[in-house]
């Protein structure tokens, strides 16, 4: 059982990976044809979150009551996993360039060895490090050296808000789900989220902007409702509702490091679907990146282990 979860969690959280790396590509031609961010991702959680509600309707079936019992992890996911996050993001690439916003927000699962540190009082064990160090260095290719400039502080504070935000949205998928099935805290999470998102856009305090023309995708003109469908589906739907899957089975520390594989996946798609070069540096921070996952994944700290999938205690293993 234990290595039949840690399979369906690794494969779950590269679909979440490979999912969440099409929204870049998808939101750009967005944006470029006079969307606002604010706009694109309020759009995107609503989508989502609507595309979900049947699945988590059929999953709740004998269980409705576990959504009053997670109704905290489900306030949590929506205002800081989906809302705070993106808002964070978003304010912070209006002060600082785009590639250092994401190594910043990328430093989630630092944060979260962080605090597993401060928490149990104990350093690391030795292949942690060299795994986190493996990731950040390959992270620091794909992106772009030029992502260390120095900038604007507070730009730097708020991708740093939104690296916080990604960290809390594992630790929240990763919790025990007291009966709320992974598909309904994403469905449930994604529509708090947009409504926030909504709302906060509805009052000017976000900009709020979006047109209706033909966009150019796949080498064709096509219609602006499709980007925004298939981000909504492919990079919303399925990557919230496979990633905090995936989380309740990894734990929160091994999804957040499977979770740079967005980046990797982001720069594929973009030279895919946008013609955007990818240099033998990023490709090289690929596999700089794979190997810090696989020394991460190497660990067996119970700590940060989720409890169903550490070995039983004697006692355990002996009960009737």
């Amino acid at each position: 059982m234990k290595t039949s979860s840690m399979t369906a969690g690794l494969i779950t959280a590269v679909i979440a990976a490979l999912s969440f790396g099409t929204s870049g590509a998808l939101v750009k031609p967005l944006l470029e044809a006079g969307w606002s961010p604010s706009a694109a991702v309020t759009a995107r959680a609503l989508i989502a979150g609507v595309v979900l509600v049947p699945f988590a309707v059929l999953s709740l079936r004998g269980r409705a009551a576990s959504l009053w019992r997670g109704r905290w992890r489900i306030l949590g996911m929506g205002v800081i996993g989906v809302a705070g996050t993106q808002l964070a993001y978003f304010a912070s690439i209006q002060r600082i360039p785009v590639s250092t916003a994401l190594l910043i927000e990328y430093l989630a699962p630092l944060i979260l060895v962080g605090v597993v540190w401060a928490t149990t009082r104990r350093m690391p064990r030795p292949i942690v490090l060299v795994g986190s160090a493996l990731a950040i260095t390959g992270l620091v290719l794909v992106i772009g050296p030029g992502a260390l400039r120095v900038v604007d502080p507070l730009g730097l504070a708020l991708a740093f808000g939104a690296a916080i935000g990604a960290a809390v949205y594992f630790v929240i998928a990763a919790r025990p789900s007291d009966g709320l099935p992974p598909v309904a805290l994403a469905a449930s999470g994604l529509l708090v989220g947009g409504l926030v998102l909504g709302a906060l856009s509805l009052s000017g305090v976000l900009p709020f902007t979006a047109t209706f023309t033909d966009l150019p995708l796949f080498g064709a003109a096509l219609p602006w409702w499709l980007p925004l469908v298939l981000v909504g589906v492919v990079g919303g739907a399925i990557a919230y509702a496979a990633g905090i899957t995936a989380a309740g089975l990894l734990g929160s520390r091994l999804a957040s490091f499977l979770g740079l594989l967005e980046v990797v996946f982001a720069s594929m798609f973009a030279w895919l679907l946008l013609g955007e070069q990818l240099s033998p540096l990023q490709l090289a921070g690929g596999v700089l990146i794979l190997g810090g996952i696989a020394a991460v994944r190497a660990d067996r700290d119970p700590a940060v282990v989720p409890a169903e999938q550490q070995a039983p205690t004697p006692a355990r293993a002996t009960a009737p």
